[in-house]
């Protein structure tokens, strides 16, 4: 696999995780007293926005976006975004 196979694969990857995060989050974003709300200012346009999960049984989700990264714990985020990921 060459260099720009994988930038390309982890691009897509990378969108397509920001994407789910941004499906399974709408209907609750004011329901997750624990998520921090992410404004047009903090989150520069033009850059992708991941959601990290390493532990899926420890409810925490790590967000990066440009070169800042927040952990919040959500298990109800959690759980969306991991039944999102089975489909």
């Amino acid at each position: 696999m060459s260099d720009a196979t994988r930038r390309t694969f982890l691009a897509a990857a990378g969108t397509s995780a920001a994407a789910a995060a941004a499906v399974a989050a709408a209907p609750r974003a004011s329901a997750a007293p624990s998520a921090t709300a992410v404004t047009e200012s903090s989150a520069p346009a033009g850059q992708r926005l991941v959601a990290y999960v390493d532990d899926p049984r420890s409810g925490r989700v790590v967000l990066m976006h440009g070169e800042d990264e927040v952990t919040i714990q959500d298990a109800d985020l959690v759980r969306r975004l991991t039944r999102a990921a089975r489909r």
